[in-house]
């Protein structure tokens, strides 16, 4: 809300406003009591947006599994819930975006293909579509929780599959938040397959890095 993503309008950032922000924002500050919620602090508002949409085609996967439903493939917002083969009878394949500034979301030039076998989740995260420029600087929407500043690691784009979509929709995005060198010993502890599109550091040009297992499935 503060950085102007949220549903108020953007406030005047100064350290002493992070601060005073930073003082609320955590996990461990809510907790379950039974059935119940219970926050440390009442100005502490829950917010799931890195794994809605991963969750929710979870939800639509388990409907279509619930009947007898063995081959499909939901998609919401950009994150996949797959199974089986598509009509053609051969795997899913799903296309990754080249990490194009584009606010619109009208450009979708494609980094790679991916073959999708099995089943599992796919989820994108990026700060390519959901930034703003001010005074010649790019602010994204991805907060880091520590700094309360926007995320400035040299991720441009995370790309997760999962054994379900809402874990890959979480991890992408604590991709981003995490930086490259993070990466790897936390998918192999969690066992998932991932592809970075990294930054070159001077925003002119990019390279790929991915698991063997994510290489395996690129077709394209």
């Amino acid at each position: 809300n503060a950085w102007g993503f949220g549903f108020e309008h953007e406030k005047t950032i100064t350290p002493e406003l992070i601060d005073s922000l930073r003082a609320f924002v955590g996990y461990r500050k809510v907790r379950l009591d039974g059935n119940a919620v219970v926050k440390d602090d009442p100005r502490l508002m829950l917010n799931t947006s890195s794994i809605a949409k991963g969750y929710a085609s979870d939800l639509v996967a388990e409907a279509l599994a619930s009947r007898a439903i063995t081959d499909y493939m939901v998609e919401i917002g950009g994150e996949v819930a797959y199974s089986g083969l598509n009509p053609q009878g051969k795997p899913w394949r799903i296309g990754v975006n080249k990490p194009v500034d584009d606010s619109t979301g009208i450009v979708q030039e494609l980094e790679l293909i991916v073959e999708l076998e099995g089943k599992g989740g796919l989820a994108t995260s990026g700060n390519y579509r959901n930034y703003y420029l001010r005074d010649g600087k790019k602010y994204a929407h991805t907060i880091d929780p520590l700094s309360g500043y926007p995320v400035q690691t040299d991720v441009l784009s995370a790309t997760v599959i999962a054994s379900d979509c809402m874990t890959a929709d979480a991890l992408a995005t604590t991709f981003m938040v995490v930086g490259s060198e993070r990466v790897a010993a936390i998918a192999e502890k969690l066992s998932v397959d991932y592809l970075l599109i990294l930054s070159d550091g001077e925003g002119s040009s990019y390279r790929v890095v991915m698991s063997d297992g994510f290489r395996r499935r690129v077709v394209n």
